[in-house]
């Protein structure tokens, strides 16, 4: 039982004094008199503060205070810091990155070869759990697989020098279809598809849908290769990949290419 309701318990039941009951459970006097102020309403404080660290995710306390009492707040420091605490604001969290609103695009049916690129990563693990990627790249027009590369990591830096090895035995693309994968988003293959004119399109987020000739390309390699095989090592899906990838441009036929494969259909669209 608490002092107070000790003392209370005195007074109502025994007929001893407070002064005497309080004397007797050690507890000041202005302590048991001592009315509880009516909270006051933290929610136009909170509201505040959510949004300004939703719209400005790295600033810290001070900055949130004075951003609050710049807009005509009378709260002082130690309020609000209590607020911001009951939060959880004063944890350091790591701000996830922002997408740019992404438009829906219709899916661009080229023309011609090397209009569009669609580019998309895989994951699978070896034999003894390591984890490898897959960087697959297509040609829309006819389907042809140009390039799948494979390796425990595939940054941006890889994805360029994949491009440029492209580059050396065909012509760039007009267009390259993506997701939003961090390789894709980053500034480094922003910069290198701007300096030779390409123009990287990408996919609404959770949408691979707007990205369906190179899943649908996916879908064949991972259930016809990945599932298939048990690999002990990355030349050995290095090695299995490319005979895959010869197979499915030279000997596959494909419904959408009038059951012709991607080599006799870019050889016959382009016969002299």
């Amino acid at each position: 039982m608490e002092k107070k309701a000790l003392v209370d318990h005195m007074v109502n039941h025994h007929q001893v004094s407070v002064r005497k009951a309080s004397a007797a459970v050690c507890l000041p006097r202005s302590t048991k008199s001592y009315q509880t102020q009516r909270k006051r309403n933290d929610e136009d404080v909170i509201e505040k503060l959510a949004r300004l660290t939703e719209k400005h995710p790295t600033i810290g306390f001070w900055q949130s205070f004075y951003r609050i009492r710049n807009e005509g707040a009378t709260d002082n420091h130690k309020r609000v810091y209590r607020i911001y605490a009951k939060m959880k604001l004063n944890i350091r969290r790591r701000a996830k990155k922002r997408l740019p609103a992404r438009v829906k695009q219709v899916l661009h049916q080229p023309t011609l070869p090397n209009q569009v690129w669609s580019m998309d990563y895989m994951t699978d693990s070896l034999w003894d759990g390591r984890k490898f990627r897959t960087l697959n790249i297509i040609d829309d027009f006819n389907r042809q697989v140009l390039a799948v590369e494979v390796d425990t990591s595939l940054p941006a830096l890889r994805v360029i020098r994949l491009l440029e090895r492209l580059q050396k035995e065909r012509k760039l693309p007009e267009m390259i279809r993506v997701d939003n994968g961090p390789e894709f988003i980053s500034s480094k293959l922003d910069m290198w598809c701007k300096d030779h004119k390409i123009q990287l399109i990408f996919i609404r987020p959770g949408k691979p849908t707007e990205n369906a000739f190179v899943e649908r390309f996916n879908g064949s390699f991972r259930r016809e290769l990945l599932n298939a095989y048990v690999f002990r090592s990355l030349s050995e899906v290095r090695i299995l990949a490319n005979e895959y990838v010869d197979d499915y441009n030279n000997s596959r036929p494909h419904k959408a290419l009038n059951y012709k494969t991607p080599i006799e259909y870019l050889n016959y669209e382009f016969k002299e």
